[in-house]
């Protein structure tokens, strides 16, 4: 398993897309970083460029993006508009695609988020055909989306692996398939037997620290679990850090010790 991390949370005022911690990355030793995705699509061609380059320049790739959509987009509710949507994801995911990406994380809580009296039931329509005009985009730049059900206290809708699950399997897609975040699942006391349900169709991991959020700088029992949970489903791409932190160095180094020990 590759071991990354998102960088748009370690100075999300200064560094929204993530790329100042890349060589400190590098020198600890991660295997890829993941940047945000709406901060990397409202760069200017001149600014893209140049982070293009830093990153082909550091030795490791951005193998994942997060943050899919900008939180002034709207995928639900009476504003939602698909064209405008799916011209926004063929841009971002050709500059996905040119940093090396193979996985764009369809999160996006307060993009996706039900407008107050809209019915939920279209509101997930309105997202389900999202996704089915995505799946053939993302396939021709050879990028997998996987979705990243979010607990209820930063999303109101689509908060369960299980709900996850479901979708990607209504969507039948070789390109739409399902992200597992420990922070979420266990928010949600959502039972990681639902890996072992979901199979081959995790394509990507996220993880951090419950409390606060933060990284794993320590051995914690249920991290064993989720991760022999994991193996079970022979699982063996990649899981990414995302959390926050006030030493990053030093938290990272620490993380990448407790998480190297967890997918032996």
């Amino acid at each position: 398993m590759r071991i990354g991390c998102c960088g748009s949370m370690i100075s999300p005022k200064t560094d929204p897309v993530g790329i100042d911690i890349i060589d400190d990355l590098v020198r600890l030793g991660f295997d890829y970083i993941e940047l945000s995705m709406a901060d990397v699509a409202a760069l200017s061609e001149d600014q893209f460029a140049t982070l293009r380059q830093r990153v082909e320049k550091s030795g490791i790739a951005c193998e994942a993006c997060n943050n899919f959509f900008p939180p002034t987009m709207r995928l639900t509710g009476p504003q939602a508009k698909l064209a405008t949507s799916l011209d926004y994801v063929s841009r971002a995911l050709d500059r996905a695609a040119a940093l090396g990406a193979k996985i764009v994380v369809f999160g996006s809580a307060v993009a996706k988020n039900v407008p107050p009296g809209f019915p939920h039931d279209e509101a997930m329509k309105q997202i389900a055909e999202l996704l089915a005009h995505m799946g053939p985009i993302a396939q021709r730049v050879g990028i997998v989306i996987p979705i990243e059900p979010i607990n209820r206290g930063e999303s109101n809708i689509l908060h369960l692996a299980s709900q996850g699950l479901a979708l990607a399997r209504q969507i039948n897609h070789p390109n739409i398939q399902l992200l597992i975040d420990y922070y979420h699942l266990k928010l949600e006391a959502e039972d990681p037997a639902i890996i072992l349900q979901a199979g081959d169709a995790i394509r990507h991991v996220h993880f951090a620290k419950i409390e606060n959020r933060v990284f794993p700088t320590e051995p914690d029992p249920q991290y064993a679990a989720f991760f022999d949970c994991l193996r079970q489903i022979g699982y063996s791409a990649r899981c990414s850090i995302e959390a926050y932190s006030q030493d990053f160095t030093n938290d990272a180094r620490k993380a990448l010790i407790v998480l190297k020990q967890l997918i032996k």
